[in-house]
């Protein structure tokens, strides 16, 4: 693969032209794309197959006003009056005759002939139903019934419109996106000494994104794109794509250092560098495409449109940098006493990075010890993880939604909020409106229930609709637990009341969808982390670099979501990431922030390793190879994680609740693996294990691939080259290493150290 990756780069590198101007059509033709068609962004969470989606299906098609969504307008009058006084009955009732004209508008329940009436008279709450579901809903439904509120609000009523017809909305890039690129490019001009070579990587990056990014709107014309998924890719893809091109970037400067030629440098870069890459974003690609296991349309697509969102950024690092650093020429060369230069020279002054891999080497028990126990502590708050999807208490305080949400839970109670909807279908011989009255009866009976409202019957006849309102909030465990006991009671209530018994609506939904997550995490971690094991144990030939990786891993992850845990939920410093509320997190977070970090912990792990297993197969000692790993690769780890920090950091600020909460634990997460755990435990436990850190069984080393990322075949004696001839690792075989056998005489790299 190296040598393919060589002859890409070298290519690219002479047909820069033809390379720049072929991708330039790529982005011309998705732009126009998405400039004649849009985006049809559906913010909508569904769960086939399960029993609250099963309902909602047959009751769309019984009563399709009842399975569509619905939205609230609470009108509230002053202190001291009554919402029942005769003028602001009247207001009340006007607002709602204009809201029955709105568009899509299938039915208006009074609030007065319901008796929607809070406990002190002041309050009332109507209900605006729809025949479709919320993506359905055009862009003047909603502000077509906020416009209906004016004449309570010339009466002197307050009025918020809410309920579940409210989604988020498609996040689009702001201005703190453009701070993180700023950020970002003052942190590659420090890494690089020059400004110019600063402004490559993120014109590769951007150039990536522009073709991911707007390929997922323009893909949601066709499938269905939830609102996230955009906002997703794009921060991924740019954080990814930045730090790509650094590695190779940064490859291409060390090799021109040593006075190769730039065509030879740029196949080196794209050879090392890029093979590394490669198998980093091969890592990614498969943790985001895993989501696919979890059965859930939103969350396939998700991360599908992330997944495809990195492969592009591979495929521009791989071709359209190469190009690009083409038209920079020589400007982009280290000059003769630049940092860049005076670090490839023999007995250069050691950097922090090496300073650092020394003294972990040097102490790699107590290093491993200090990391575990301080993860641990940091991981300490996930055990106390609550899950839910988000609604309209997430909102913008200032946003009308979240206004009639906190009114509806102070003057009516939480359970209003989230009601459920039974789905009753009659047997032969029952009337379903007796058949609703029976099991409405029945339900009122469990704990937790505050009220029902009468049977809505269906158009076939036999089904009906009871609306079963919680004592408790849709985010308590209360509501689960009575959505669990109405679930245990259907049989019984089949046979006294004669009724088969479904529970659905969003509430219902939404602690579906918070089962079926919870109940494939598991599997879905197991699948990821093996294929990822699998393409390590490739890379690197060794059983100890795929173990440590997954144990970084879950200390990095456990430490991540204990942060999430202590500031979403517990409320610790929320008011400086911009929380409004705390509460459970969002139902998904774990499973997206499983995929993502560990992707991008892959990254670092592969960037770190493979400098330090380069350095071990030249030296054949391991704590010289630490030490001479951490000089190479630390100062781009560190860009790369402080680039990726930044630009997470950037959507941290967004309003989306839901992004929030994803970016700040990625952003700890990146932060937490690439400088405690890849920078120092990785170090520590190579340091401590020694040659036992590249051994590899007879068999696997017969059987696994060689894939040469460290690009060992390409330095061939005799070359111009400012490099040495390779060393035989035959004869130089450090002390209690075996030689290899004659198949691995013609490949002296590929070489299984036993001690």
């Amino acid at each position: 693969m190296a040598t393919l990756l060589q002859r890409l780069a070298m290519l690219a590198f002479r047909h820069k032209r033809a390379f720049l101007a072929g991708w330039l059509l790529i982005m011309f033709v998705v732009v126009g794309g998405y400039a004649v068609f849009g985006s049809n962004i559906n913010s909508e969470f569904t769960i086939p197959g399960s029993s609250s989606q099963n309902a909602l299906n047959e009751l769309q098609k019984s009563l399709p006003r009842a399975a569509g969504t619905s939205a609230q307008i609470v009108f509230e009058s002053p202190t001291g009056t009554k919402i029942t006084d005769p003028n602001y009955h009247a207001a009340v009732e006007a607002s709602l005759a204009q809201a029955k004209t709105a568009p899509q508008v299938a039915a208006v329940i009074d609030p007065f002939t319901a008796k929607a009436i809070s406990p002190d008279g002041r309050t009332a709450l109507a209900q605006v139903q729809y025949a479709v579901s919320r993506p359905h809903l055009e862009s003047d439904s909603l502000p077509a019934v906020v416009d209906a509120t004016h004449p309570a609000e010339h009466a002197g009523l307050t009025a918020h419109v809410g309920g579940s017809a409210y989604g988020a909305d498609a996040t689009k890039p702001g201005p703190s996106t453009a701070l993180g690129i700023l950020i970002a490019f003052a942190i590659l001009a420090i890494t690089f000494g020059s400004l110019l070579t600063a402004g490559l990587p993120l014109l590769s990056a951007l150039s990536g994104v522009v073709v991911g990014a707007i390929g997922v709107y323009l893909v949601s014309n066709v499938v269905t794109v939830s609102s996230t998924a955009p906002s997703l890719a794009l921060m991924i893809g740019l954080a990814v794509g930045i730090d790509y091109s650094v590695f190779i970037l940064s490859r291409y400067r060390s090799e021109l250092a040593t006075g190769k030629p730039q065509l030879e440098a740029v196949g080196v870069a794209a050879a090392t560098a890029g093979s590394a890459v490669v198998f980093a974003g091969l890592t990614v690609v498969i943790a985001l495409a895993g989501l696919t296991v979890v059965g859930i349309p939103f969350l396939t697509v998700m991360g599908l449109s992330a997944a495809a969102t990195v492969a592009v950024a591979v495929l521009v690092a791989l071709t359209l940098l190469p190009a690009i650093i083409g038209f920079a020429g020589h400007r982009i060369i280290p000059k003769p006493n630049s940092r860049a230069a005076r670090r490839e020279r023999p007995g250069a002054t050691a950097v922090l990075g090496e300073r650092w891999a020394r003294f972990v080497s040097r102490h790699p028990i107590r290093t491993i010890t200090a990391v575990v126990a301080g993860l641990l502590v940091l991981a300490a708050p996930a055990l106390h993880l609550q899950l839910a999807l988000a609604d309209n208490s997430s909102a913008p305080p200032n946003s009308t939604q979240r206004q009639a949400y906190d009114l509806v839970s102070t003057e009516f109670g939480p359970g209003f909020n989230g009601p459920l909807t039974l789905l009753v279908h009659a047997q032969p011989g029952t009337a379903p409106k007796t058949a609703a009255t029976a099991v409405a009866a029945t339900v009122k009976t469990l704990p937790d229930v505050a009220t029902t409202t009468p049977p809505q019957l269906g158009n076939d006849g036999r089904t009906a609709v009871v609306s079963v309102i919680p004592r408790s909030g849709p985010h308590d465990s209360a509501t689960t637990h009575l959505v669990n006991a109405i679930r245990a009671q259907a049989p019984t209530m089949a046979h006294a009341d004669a009724a088969d018994v479904s529970v659905t609506g969003p509430t219902a939904v939404g602690i579906d969808v918070s089962d079926r997550l919870s109940s494939s995490l598991l599997p879905f971690g197991a699948i990821v982390v093996g294929l990822a094991l699998v393409l390590l144990l490739i890379v690197f030939r060794s059983i100890v670099v795929p173990i440590k990786a997954a144990a970084g891993f879950l200390l990095s992850i456990g430490a991540s979501l204990g942060a999430v845990v202590a500031v979403f939920q517990w409320g610790w410093a929320h008011k400086l990431v911009g929380a409004s509320t705390t509460g459970p997190v969002i139902s998904f977070l774990p499973i997206i922030l499983i995929a993502v970090l560990f992707g991008l912990a892959m990254d670092y792990e592969v960037f770190m390793v493979s400098r330090i297993r380069e350095a071990y197969l030249q030296t054949h000692d391991p704590a010289r190879a630490v030490i001479l790993g951490g000089r190479q690769a630390s100062r781009i780890v560190t860009a790369a994680a402080l680039i990726m920090f930044s630009v997470f950091a950037s959507f941290v600020k967004t309003p989306d609740a839901t992004l929030k909460t994803i970016a700040f634990g990625l952003g700890v997460g990146v932060l937490i693996d690439a400088f405690i755990v890849r920078m120092t435990f990785v170090p520590a436990v190579l340091a401590l294990l020694g040659h036992r850190s590249w051994q590899l069984p007879r068999v696997l080393d017969r059987v696994l691939p060689n894939v040469d990322i460290e690009g060992a075949n390409l330095h061939q004696p005799g070359r111009h080259s400012a490099h040495p001839a390779p060393v035989d690792l035959a004869r130089a075989a450090p002390p209690g290493a075996t030689r290899p056998d004659s198949r691995h005489r013609r490949h002296p790299r590929r070489l299984a150290i036993r001690r």
